[in-house]
């Protein structure tokens, strides 16, 4: 192997350990001098392994300027027991999840530990500096940890993270996580929007928005002509916060970017402006194709007239022209206006009728599933109670034959629009009336924890399949929720599940067994999520 100026000396010695010190001797300097090779390698690996924990690099050259001092955090310290179970949850992050079979009736703690994060968030802790490096590790691993372990982190995880190239993600995703200036400060506000890391022009953009809208707008303005394409996506996005008709001409212009992605960003937002110059574009193109048929006597029908071709202007407005495989262009082309279009624009369209009525209407020409699934994305994207009602329809009509989409996913985004207590209720009777087998996305957009309702509608059905002999894997997904999403106060109902239920003549081998460890697994899951905020709160 040819040594390069670019191997960090980890590399170095992680080569020199593969191979042999008899075979690589590491580079002059980097092992200490008058031990035997191999003794040396270790006691170097050793101190490099300390090195990358603590998130310190070696110093180019001695007498080099000293870092700066960590930034001090305000937010108060974490309770010992608190702390404790963090190191605990850190140091089981590594350790085995299960993938289904048998895993036993311990909790598993990697589950956890983004929930004792978000709890800690609530609480307004900062992490201690001695789990500052384990917890960068941590987000590094696993994405779906970051925005809230960098929010705990806080200023001193972003100036650990600069220290060290594998935390460098810190630097460029999710909240900055550092000391703010004042938003009513100019100057710095300034400087930092023009000197700042990207991650720090994030999180302040994000700050000045909920204090001031159009001061943020006005200075994402002042640099937006030269920033890179991915990060004009970011900024953009972070405009879904506090969006307002105020912030129709940014928008508007920013339908001529050069980036294809920025401009589509740009139309979404303004298509959830029901008063924006693109929505009531969009709702006279789209109005233009969908009307009552009102000829002769037979009863009210809607008819559709798809669009003929996908001109210049509708592109500016973020019509895709060139639709996906197996995907005609006419009805691609009406599905995206009728997306983007107001809902408020079909009552008057459609003869007065209430969205549950138009919804119910018959489409002639197999028409209804492409218009059906059009309004479902745009219930969804204006988060239109009323609308998303009529098209999720009783949650005891079957799902094949409801008024709008069949898919979990699209049910999901529509129940978002719900107020937390009726979303939980829809599912709770949803799953009552269908078991789990479709509920698993429809679960995972409900309020933590679940509702009185949706908790016993779920374990109610955990018990049936139970009951019907099957083995517990095919409701993995379901339990790992529960563990994390039922109230720690149904522990005590649910011990008498934990038992082994008698083999009956038709049930699975051992499923008996396997059954009463999941729920000796729930049961002690939601044990330990209520001393973790016990911990937290004491």
């Amino acid at each position: 192997m040819t040594r390069t100026a670019s191997t960090s000396p980890w590399e170095e010695l992680v080569t020199s350990a593969l191979l042999g010190t008899d075979r690589r001797t590491p580079q002059s300097g980097l092992t200490p001098a008058g031990k035997d090779a191999p003794v040396a390698l270790l006691d170097a690996a050793a101190l490099h392994t300390v090195r990358r924990r603590a998130g310190l690099r070696p110093a180019a050259r001695a007498g080099g300027a000293p870092s700066e001092p960590a930034p001090h955090d305000t937010r108060r310290a974490l309770p010992e027991p608190a702390r404790r179970r963090l190191v605990q949850l850190l140091a089981d992050r590594a350790g085995p999840t299960g993938s289904g079979g048998r895993r036993g009736t311990a909790p598993d703690l990697t589950e956890l530990l983004p929930q004792w994060l978000a709890a800690a968030n609530e609480h307004g802790y900062r992490a201690p500096a001695s789990v500052l490096p384990g917890l960068l590790d941590a987000a590094r691993a696993r994405t779906d940890l970051r925005p809230q372990a960098l929010e705990f982190a806080g200023p001193r995880g972003l100036w650990l993270a600069r220290l060290n190239p594998e935390w460098k993600y810190a630097l460029r995703g999710g909240p900055a996580g550092s000391a703010l200036p004042a938003v009513d400060d100019a100057e710095a506000v300034r400087k930092l929007w023009e000197e700042g890391l990207f991650a720090e022009r994030v999180a302040l953009l994000t700050a000045l928005r909920a204090h001031d809208a159009g001061a943020a707008l006005a200075l994402l303005g002042t640099t937006w002509s030269t920033e890179r394409a991915e990060d004009r996506l970011m900024f953009l996005d972070s405009l879904r916060a506090a969006l307002s008709d105020a912030d129709e001409p940014f928008l508007e212009q920013a339908l001529s970017d050069r980036s294809r992605n920025v401009r589509a960003t740009a139309a979404e937002l303004l298509s959830a402006l029901p008063r924006s110059a693109l929505a009531g574009r969009m709702a006279a193109r789209a109005a233009s194709c969908v009307a009552i048929d009102r000829s002769g006597d037979a009863a009210a029908a809607i008819v559709v007239e798809a669009p003929h071709e996908c001109d210049a202007d509708m592109q500016r407005d973020g019509i895709v022209p060139a639709p996906p495989s197996g995907r005609g262009e006419r009805s691609w082309w009406l599905g995206q206006l009728v997306e983007a279009a107001p809902l408020s624009v079909w009552p008057g369209r459609l003869g007065g009728r209430s969205a549950r009525e138009i919804v119910a209407l018959p489409v002639s020409d197999d028409w209804a599933d492409e218009l059906h699934a059009a309004w479902c994305r745009a219930a969804a994207r204006q988060r239109d109670a009323d609308w998303s009602r009529a098209l999720l329809g009783a949650p005891a009509t079957p799902p094949s034959t409801g008024p709008g989409t069949t898919s979990p996913a699209e049910r999901s985004k529509l129940l978002a629009a719900l107020p937390d207590d009726e979303r939980a209720s829809w599912v709770a009777e949803f799953i009552a009336a269908h078991g789990l087998s479709e509920a698993f996305q429809l679960l995972g957009v409900c309020a933590v924890p679940w509702a009185e309702p949706l908790g016993r509608a779920v374990v109610d059905a955990l018990e049936i399949a139970r009951d019907a002999g099957s083995y517990p894997w095919s409701f993995s997904g379901v339990m790992g929720l529960a563990e994390r999403c039922l109230s720690p106060e149904e522990a005590g109902r649910l011990e008498v599940l934990t038992a082994t239920p008698d083999d009956q003549e038709d049930a699975s081998p051992g499923a008996g067994s396997y059954w009463s460890e999941a729920f000796q697994r729930l049961v002690s899951t939601l044990r330990l999520r209520a001393t973790m905020h016990a911990e937290l709160t004491a």
